[in-house]
């Protein structure tokens, strides 16, 4: 009779082992205690010769969930997902050499998002270090650019002292991802268990409370500004400050944006919120960072996609309030004139606080008259499109995804480009960490595997996945993983036959000169997600697009693709041109 896996691993484990309880535990067993007491339930990740020692402790014991993924770059954005959702530090495990070159790019993408992770990866054994051993890659150089920390574990005794350390690095100050290095022979070897409560690191002390004196000349300037507005990133949504955000703009009645990494700490159904801002946000948006007198930047850092060109933002004279955690993203790109340095929830608090005790108050007949302004700008109804009885706008799409799931506990991920872009422009995020993709890097092929990462966070919430033809296949074989961990995610494919971002900056810049952004040679991907055991859906007319979602809802408990064929020549308006100034919009086609 054939044992299932599950079987034989309950027979295996009821096998006497040869280390006791009362034998030193071995580096993998102690990788594994250190986990539990981080609260670690789940381990993405894929096995390899340098870490089976790792994946041997792991098989013996529950309390740790480890997913097997299809490739080592969907572990890293797979447990990347988990961390934006929860706040919780992510956890991957991947094998030396190509298990490591294949995680750079989800490390990559979590560093540039500020994401906790911690990403345990297997070396070859100390001596064999630095001799071009099998599957050796220098793996503390090639990621030392992008992470926030790295370790290298050459003895045993200071491996759960360095991974106390990794977890606590990932996840206060600025959070990011740090790599833990353990060559084969540590993992081996034996020692003693002890797993510190706390670590203090001379060299890493981040400040969490912001400067008194600084944070009352930034109450004096926001209430005695003409034109305020209040400017926000995914800071607020990392150091979970959405509450004192809110409380904030309710507080003053000034207009607040938020980034493409912010949405969703302010709601987008609140009449101050003036929509996204930046190269596809807004025209109310950017007209008013580039009109406003007094700015407050909290938890942003100025990007290329925010403010456009430098020089023309610097053009109009405002006074700028900017509050970060990490002092190397103040004035780094725009000079400002107060800076805030400190933890943007207990900043926020304090700067509430003052303002509540301040007996000045804001200037009722000039923010009447500011927003009088905008609301002017308001009228150009920027993100108006035509629709079509004939041909799927994929603007649609995303805007009857929300009217769908509003009301519902919903989590949507993306992939990146046009189909990112329309996302965070049709669907209202009204919750932080609701919205999860690749801001900083702009990684095709995130979406999936985030989904899946959420969807074990969150088993009984919507989880979509808005994704495009082209960054759907640089992951697809996670299809198999979320049939055999039960993650049954939805995916909305907005297939326009193009790389549709490329095609657009082609057709804009490039003369029409479309090189190689055309998809000649497309997968069926109904028949793709029925062979991985999944749900598959044809979309072709405007008229299925509702009955479809409300399918693809409806099958709670099965993966569904939905390949929605939409106007391949549709275009996100508004855009800001490289070079061009933030208020250098372009509304539409007739712009050009």
């Amino acid at each position: 009779m054939d044992m299932s896996a599950a079987e034989i691993k309950r027979a295996a484990s009821a096998q006497p082992h040869p280390s006791s309880p009362s034998a030193e535990p071995n580096g993998s067993e102690i990788l594994v205690r250190c986990l539990q007491a981080e609260n670690v339930k789940f381990l993405w990740g894929y096995p390899g010769g340098a870490v089976l020692y790792i994946y041997d402790a792991l098989y013996k014991q529950d309390t740790i969930e480890h997913v097997l993924v299809r490739h080592e770059q969907a572990a890293i954005h797979a447990a990347d997902g988990y961390a934006r959702a929860t706040g919780n530090v992510g956890v991957a495990l991947v094998t030396s050499g190509p298990g490591v070159t294949n995680a750079i790019t989800g490390i990559a993408t979590a560093y540039m998002d500020s994401i906790p992770m911690v990403i345990i990866t297997g070396q070859v054994p100390t001596p064999a270090i630095g001799l071009d051993a099998f599957q050796e890659c220098d793996t503390v150089g090639i990621t030392r650019p992008i992470v926030k920390h790295n370790f290298l574990v050459k003895d045993v005794r200071d491996l759960a002292t360095t991974l106390k350390k990794a977890f606590h690095i990932a996840r206060t100050g600025r959070p990011g991802p740090v790599v833990v290095d353990i060559p084969k022979d540590v993992s081996q070897k034996t020692t003693a268990f002890h797993y510190p409560q706390s670590v203090e690191m001379r060299s890493y002390n981040p400040v969490r409370k912001g400067h008194g004196g600084q944070i009352r000349k930034a109450v004096q300037l926001l209430l005695a500004a003409k034109r305020p507005y209040i400017y926000t990133g995914g800071g607020v949504v990392l150091g979970n400050a959405a509450a004192e955000l809110r409380e904030l703009v309710n507080l003053l009645g000034y207009p607040c944006t938020n980034t493409l990494m912010g949405l969703g700490s302010f709601p987008a159904s609140d009449p101050k919120f003036l929509g996204m801002l930046g190269m596809h946000g807004t025209y109310e948006a950017n007209m008013t960072m580039q009109s406003c007198d007094v700015l407050l930047a909290v938890g942003a850092r100025f990007d290329d996609r925010v403010i456009g060109n430098p020089k023309h933002f610097a053009s109009v004279e405002r006074k700028i309030v900017h509050i970060d955690i990490d002092p190397s993203s103040i004035s780094k790109r725009v000079k400002v004139d107060i800076p805030i340095v400190g933890d943007v929830k207990d900043v926020l608090q304090e700067l509430i606080a003052q303002v509540r005790e301040a007996q000045a108050r804001p200037d009722v007949q000039a923010l009447s008259a500011w927003w009088g302004q905008i609301n002017e700008w308001r009228k150009r109804e920027c993100l108006s499109y035509k629709g079509s009885a004939d041909v799927i706008k994929p603007q649609s799409v995303v805007e009857k995804l929300w009217e769908l799931t509003k009301d519902r506990d919903t989590y949507i991920t993306s992939d990146v480009g046009q189909h990112q872009m329309w996302a965070a422009q049709y669907y209202r995020f009204d919750e932080p960490r609701r919205w999860i993709n690749s801001g900083g890097l702009g990684t095709m092929g995130v979406g999936l595997p985030y989904a899946m990462g959420i969807k074990l966070a969150k088993p009984d919430a919507d989880v979509f996945c808005i994704t495009g033809e082209g960054s759907i296949q640089m992951c697809i074989q996670e299809l198999s993983t979320c049939l055999q961990y039960k993650t049954p995610v939805k995916i909305v494919s907005l297939n326009n036959r193009y790389l549709g971002m490329v095609r657009q900056w082609q057709e804009l810049d490039y003369g029409g000169r479309y090189s190689h952004s055309y998809m000649d040679a497309l997968p069926n991907f109904v028949k793709l997600a029925e062979a991985y055991g999944h749900v598959g859906l044809l979309v072709e007319k405007p008229s299925d697009v509702e009955p479809a979602l409300r399918e693809a809802i409806r099958l709670k408990d099965r993966t569904v693709f939905l390949d929605v064929r939409t106007d391949p020549t549709e275009n996100v308006w508004p855009m800001v041109q490289a070079g061009k100034g933030i208020s250098e919009m372009l509304l539409g086609s007739e712009d050009l």
